[in-house]
């Protein structure tokens, strides 16, 4: 591209003109400057048709230039619906419009414009369901037209992640109020995150014009980029989107390939303004853009956004867009102000001192086109009720510059719970009752004169350090009484294009016709007609559609109102939800004992297990080898990442008996019990072993992942019981291994010299304490594995020490340390489960075989009721162990199971786990069958790779039914 084409600098602040980057549109060759967004480099090439409108096919043009309109989605080759105005022209080498059928500038489909009249408002609501039947006649026709851009399904996903920040306050906005906030905060000693969506910081003083010589916001805009780039507590997120407000301050900003979750303790938002567009007849063709789209074109991107222009404007905004113009070489034919007057005479002097005539009290009331781009305005003058009487001229020009005001950019704020009202009178906006950690400031607050949104800026940092405890002064409340709404820009055409919403191609008969068919209120005109569902969600439509139904209704739009606010902002790919999450990884204080036995690690939670010991080659031989050693001789298996809950008080055995459904009222000292935990729903979520230790003393164990969970389940009930009972989290505190195997009491007996490992002394489900080589440990006799085994829980500061010294004691008997992979197979042989691996969302202990864990006579635990009512019910499932000749195929987990072999088959389960036993020479596994399926011998199918096998129900536990193995003498 030749740089004769652009504006000369300062103009392009956002362009590199030493660097042309090629690209393609709609098969043409075009090229532009690195910074460049596609929009951007076609505008400068001529090419203001990028897309067609939904419904109508339409052409469209930008209307913003910041990304906040529909009217630019284009589509690359693995991305559809991707905004022209904000994707660089580096990260876009072939580019097509979207939404035609033959060729974006002649589309056969426009031709639906002329029967619009058969598409009224809401007609799909009433059409396509009579006669009987005809919607299967319509619905591939619509299914065809339905939808914009074309997915890939052969797309190859790109790389996203999650990461987390914390600040003490975060600013949502980086123009003069946002800059001005996180240097006042940073100044005090705060900690400040500074996010904004642009690439570059400064907001509306990168292109907006605030004086008539245009000098003030680039010396502003100077001084706040300085402090802020030289400020060490100030982080910067450019190009970032706050995409949400979640309570507490939990805010997701999306950059990049990055969610980024950041929790402030303050934020402040400095969101700026939507500027609004004026509604008249074809306002939507290319070449009609917002006075600070044209702005935008000139600053950013040094580009002549027309050669004649008019500038419609109901505020002073258009009077300096129009001596910017001027002074960038475009002939401004008028500037039509639709108000009756201006109060800044020295605005209306300054124009027409650059020759340029000011008509007052009129607008456009319809633009024409040619070749899909603006020829030529209608000017109509406006009575005292802001109707059209009469027409004043019509004017060509190929650029008409629109400002009916602004609305303030509210989502994040209502998200919050923030109150949005509008004073009819004056037409300004006001946002009230904000959350005590969120605040404003800015134009979003209906501040507008330079200096006084510079001080709102300030006073709201100031709010935020003197409730952070970093400042106690109280700043005056800031004041502006400048207007900048035009209070009805609305002017209906008889022949219609009129449109107040782009993105769903909506007249403003569509609006007020929903209201005559009984949809009074702003939400149901929402449903009913679309408006603001679209991919802009209302940026540009809600106010005028708050206006039309107010009228239609004979209400004020304070009494409309607008609709709600939800996340997320922008449209949310699923690719920043699916993201790589990282975690803060735990390791147990055994760890490096061992990686020194060459571990596979594998993440269980946020924990770091050992899978196995060996070479990943041969894996399946080493797990098997590792429980044919515990099963046959002694192992040891580091244990630490069991959750651990203290439980202790007078109370103690009451709370343990209404958490869990088992009792534990009349539970001996010094035993332990199998502890199920379900929910209000009746659904097992958590077990584990629950230790008396004293009278008012418990000690239980959960799952790794459940822990946390079970712990917040155990604080929130008994915040509504009152139970006189400490609870304490002490998964930290302690560590744990199992040692199990026939020669498991050979090894402890060693080491443990102060405890009685007799079976008479230490029996199965006993609870002991004692010293190894010196150092207290909690001993437990459990059968997890099916051998005779011992889990040894010891403070988290001796379990390297007591690692080290069992694992000297167990060297005379050739003692193997195994990882979770054996000890999942060796729990699966004896057919015990793993909560969240053999249970979903819906599984009841009825289901689980668990009904001997339920102390059927005691009046009360959670979930109580449920499991009462849903094993009182008609069973459907059940989850049962089968086997599998070692010769078929392996079922993994998640495979189907289902009623009869063939096409026509129904699912009725699925494998929760399944493994090779070396101990039975057979695959063995868990499933949920159908109720009819459950019965020992029974065949049922298994859909593995496509094709079905057929194991057989057996009676759990698959080995050592009568549980002689864990009572080896």
């Amino acid at each position: 591209m030749s740089d004769e084409k652009r504006l000369s600098p300062p103009m392009g602040s956002l362009i590199s003109r030493d660097k042309t980057i090629s690209f393609e549109f709609e098969g043409t060759r075009y090229s532009g400057f690195e910074g460049d967004t596609v929009a951007s480099a076609l505008i400068a090439n001529q090419q203001w048709l990028m897309s067609r409108s939904f419904k109508y096919h339409r052409p469209r043009g930008p209307l913003t230039m910041a990304g906040q309109d529909a009217n630019t989605l284009v589509q690359l080759p693995d991305e559809a619906n991707v905004l022209a105005d904000r994707i660089d022209i580096s990260q876009a080498p072939m580019v097509m419009g979207q939404n035609y059928n033959g060729s974006l500038e002649n589309d056969k489909d426009a031709l639906l414009e002329k029967v619009g009249r058969f598409m009224p408002v809401g007609f799909y609501y009433r059409a396509f369901y009579k006669p009987k039947g005809v919607w299967d006649k319509w619905e591939p026709l619509i299914r065809k037209k339905a939808g914009l851009g074309k997915a890939n399904l052969d797309f190859d996903p790109t790389y996203h992640d999650k990461a987390y920040l914390f600040c003490d306050v975060m600013v949502v906005g980086a123009g003069p109020a946002g800059l001005n906030a996180a240097i006042t905060a940073a100044q005090h000693g705060a900690n400040v995150l500074l996010v904004d969506e642009n690439k570059q910081l400064g907001g509306a003083l990168t292109y907006h014009r605030f004086d008539i010589n245009g000098d003030v916001a680039d010396d502003v805009l100077a001084k706040l980029k300085s402090s802020v780039s030289n400020h060490p507590k100030i982080r910067v997120l450019t190009d970032a989107v706050c995409n949400a407000w979640f309570t507490d301050n939990y805010l997701p900003v999306l950059t990049a390939n990055r969610m980024y979750k950041v929790r402030a303790k303050q934020c402040i938002v400095a969101s700026g303004e939507f500027e609004q567009h004026v509604v008249f007849r074809n306002n939507d063709i290319p070449g009609i853009v917002l006075c600070s789209a044209a702005m935008r074109l000139m600053k950013h991107y040094a580009i002549k956004p027309g050669k004649k222009s008019v500038v419609l404007t109901g505020n002073d905004d258009g009077y300096l867009t129009a001596i910017e113009l001027t002074k960038q070489g475009v002939d401004v034919v008028s500037v039509v102000d639709m108000r009756k007057s201006q109060r800044r005479a020295d605005l209306v002097d300054a124009v027409q001192t650059l020759g340029i005539p000011v008509i007052f009290g009129a607008t456009v009331y319809e633009a024409q086109a040619r070749n899909n781009h603006l020829s030529s305005v209608e000017i109509y003058s406006i009575d005292d009720q802001h109707k059209v009487t009469q027409k004043i001229s019509s004017i060509p020009c190929d650029l008409l510059c629109v400002s009916a005001g602004y609305m303030p950019t509210y989502q994040l704020l209502c998200q919050a719970g923030a109150q949005l009202s509008y004073d009819d009178s004056n037409a300004r906006f006001t946002l009230k009752n904000l959350p005590d950690n969120l605040h404003i400031a800015g134009s979003v607050n209906g501040i507008h004169d330079l200096d006084k949104v510079l001080a709102d800026g300030q006073n709201a940092a100031q709010t935020c350090l003197t409730k952070l405890g970093l400042s106690d002064v109280v700043s005056d409340r800031v004041e502006c009484d400048l207007s900048t709404n035009f209070p009805w820009p609305i002017f209906p055409h008889p022949k219609g294009k009129d449109f107040v919403d782009f993105d769903e191609d909506l007249q403003s008969k569509d609006i007020v016709n929903a209201t005559r068919l009984g949809y009074r209120d702003i939400q149901l005109v929402k449903r009913f007609s679309t408006v603001g569902m679209g991919p802009s969600q209302g940026r540009h439509s809600a106010l005028a559609s708050a206006r039309l139904v107010a009228e239609a209704t004979g209400r004020t739009v304070s009494e409309t109102g607008v609709t709600t606010a939800r996340p997320p902002f922008i449209p949310e790919k699923l690719a920043y939800l699916a993201g790589r999450i990282f975690n803060p990884v735990r390791l147990t204080p055994m760890h490096s004992r061992h990686e020194e036995l060459g571990a596979q690690f594998m993440p269980a939670g946020a924990w770091r297990r050992p899978a196995y010991y060996g070479d990943p080659e041969h894996r399946h031989e080493r797990i098997q080898q590792e429980a044919l050693a515990v099963r046959q001789n002694v192992g040891i298996v580091d244990v630490s990442t069991l959750g651990g809950i203290e439980v202790y008080g007078p109370d103690a055995p009451e709370f343990l008996n209404r958490m869990y459904t088992f009792a534990f009222v009349k539970q001996p000292v010094g035993k332990t019990r199998y502890a199920v935990l379900t929910n209000e729903q009746g659904v097992v979520v958590d077990d584990g072993v629950a230790c008396r230790i004293a009278d008012d003393h418990y000690y239980v164990t959960a799952t790794t992942s459940g822990v946390d969970a079970v712990y917040r389940e155990m604080k929130k009930w008994n915040a509504q019981w009152r139970l006189d009972v400490d609870i304490a989290n002490v998964t930290s505190a302690f560590s744990a291994v199992n040692v199990a195997g026939p020669n498991a009491r050979k090894v402890l007996e060693k080491v443990c010299e102060d405890v009685d490992f007799t079976p008479e002394a230490f029996p199965y489900l006993a609870y002991r304490e004692g010293h190894i080589s010196g150092m207290p440990v909690r001993l437990m006799r459990v059968g997890f594995v099916g051998e005779l085994g011992y889990e040894i829980h010891m403070p988290t500061l001796f379990a390297l020490k007591v690692w080290d010294s069992l694992i000297s004691a167990g060297e005379e008997f050739e003692m193997r340390p195994f990882g979770v992979e054996a000890q999942r197979l060796l729990r699966l042989e004896k057919g015990h489960i793993i909560v969240g691996q053999d249970t979903d969302g819906m599984s009841h202990p009825g289901e689980l075989s668990l009904g001997w864990a339920i102390a059927k006579a005691k009046p009360f635990y959670v979930g109580s009721r449920s499991v009462e009512i849903v094993m009182r019910r008609e069973q459907t499932r059940k989850l049962v162990g089968f086997t599998l000749d070692k010769s078929s195929a392996k079922p993994e987990e998640g495979h189907l199971v289902l009623d009869k072999a063939g096409q026509d088959s129904s699912i009725t389960g699925n494998v929760t786990s399944c493994d090779f036993s070396a101990t039975l020479d057979a695959y063995i596994g868990l499933a949920f069958v159908g109720i009819d399926q459950q019965e020992p011998g029974t065949l049922f199918p298994i859909r593995v790779d496509g094709k079905e096998v057929w194991p057989e129900v057996v009676k759990l536990p698959f080995y050592d039914p009568e549980g002689a193995r864990q009572e080896v003498i």
